[in-house]
């Protein structure tokens, strides 16, 4: 097959929406679309880079593909950008791997997730919004549990969570949520944070998708509350351990694998994902994000916890292919 490969590549972002220097977090590296260029052609296939944006939109029309193996995360800043190279795709009637555009902008907008994830009877910790500074008046007369986080209500890859995000009280969470909002022009999620073990599943496959794995991130020093943020993804080689499989209770590991699995299909995603969840002290999983758009680079969480479960970099993305073509017989023939 010709198999079309759309991405965005850090630093590809104009001036006005660098604000702050995670703007370009989500975006890959060069490296990595080069890994996955050289996975699908060890699989038989010609690659096409089509890149993203308004590249993207050049190259779609012109060049000949049988398929499209989407990584793009879209441009701007909008909750459903994640969904713009797929929405073209349907439109020209393309193919492609991954989840379509309604499950991408749904699970990039952190609070509607959660509803539905809730209604799929999933524990999920305790969250209110907060869109503007009249909001923010509000939060010394609710009725919150501390500690909290702050995070941006419509990104991934731990962009504006940081190690200040965590706050004690009402007082803290007013002034970091300000800033929050003056930063990224978006809603502000404040979530109780729930004292345990950060842990990350990842899921392949569609009507009979399962879990490629359940992987525990553990601090390697302990002091304070722990949290994934983006100071410690970014030098996880000092910070963190990845136990996978995760040493937990046996009946952990299957409320955890249950919860995933019921995510995973209320919010309709396909062929791959990762979920994140805190494990409470007595052993309840509690669900905090998913990304059905998951980073597929050497230092990404799922593919970190692929080579854990024995499968290599392309081992990961013909599973990730074929779970799509499954979708497609008729690109199958091609």
């Amino acid at each position: 097959m010709r198999i079309g490969l759309s991405y965005d590549l850090k630093g590809t972002i104009a001036p006005r929406q660098a604000g702050c220097d995670d703007a370009s977090e989500e975006y890959d590296s060069p490296e990595t679309v080069g890994l996955i260029a050289s996975a699908l052609e060890a699989e038989g296939h010609t690659v096409v880079m089509l890149g993203g944006g308004r590249e993207f939109l050049d190259k779609i029309l012109h060049e000949k593909v049988d398929f499209v193996f989407n990584i793009a995360e879209g441009r701007g800043t909008y909750r459903s950008r994640e969904a713009q190279v797929p929405s073209i795709l349907e439109m020209l009637d393309i193919p492609y791997s991954g989840s379509d555009p309604q499950c991408l902008a749904i699970c990039l907008d952190k609070p509607l997730t959660k509803k539905l994830v809730a209604s799929a009877v999933v524990n999920t910790p305790n969250w209110r919004v907060v869109s503007n500074k009249q909001d923010l008046r509000q939060i010394d007369s609710c009725d919150f549990s501390f500690p909290a986080i702050i995070k941006p209500a419509y990104e991934g890859s731990s962009k504006g969570i940081r190690l200040t995000s965590v706050v004690e009280d009402a007082k803290q969470a007013i002034e970091v949520t300000e800033s929050l909002l003056e930063k990224y022009h978006q809603p502000a999620m404040i979530e109780e944070v729930i004292l345990g073990d950060e842990v990350t599943v990842g899921i392949i496959g569609n009507s009979h998708a399962s879990v490629l794995g359940v992987m525990r991130v553990l601090p390697k020093q302990k002091n304070g509350y722990f949290l994934y943020t983006l100071e410690v993804k970014r030098n996880y080689l000092e910070l963190v351990d990845y136990e996978c499989p995760a040493g937990l209770e046996e009946k952990v590991l299957q409320r955890i694998q249950r919860c995933s699995l019921r995510a995973f299909q209320a919010l309709g995603c396909r062929d791959f994902a990762r979920l994140d969840f805190r494990i409470s002290t007595a052993g309840v999983p509690y669900f905090l994000e998913i990304n059905p758009l998951a980073g597929l680079g050497t230092h990404s969480d799922l593919v970190i916890m692929a080579k854990k479960m024995g499968l290599s970099h392309r081992q990961l993305i013909s599973a990730a292919l074929n779970a799509a073509l499954e979708r497609y017989p008729q690109c199958v023939c091609v």
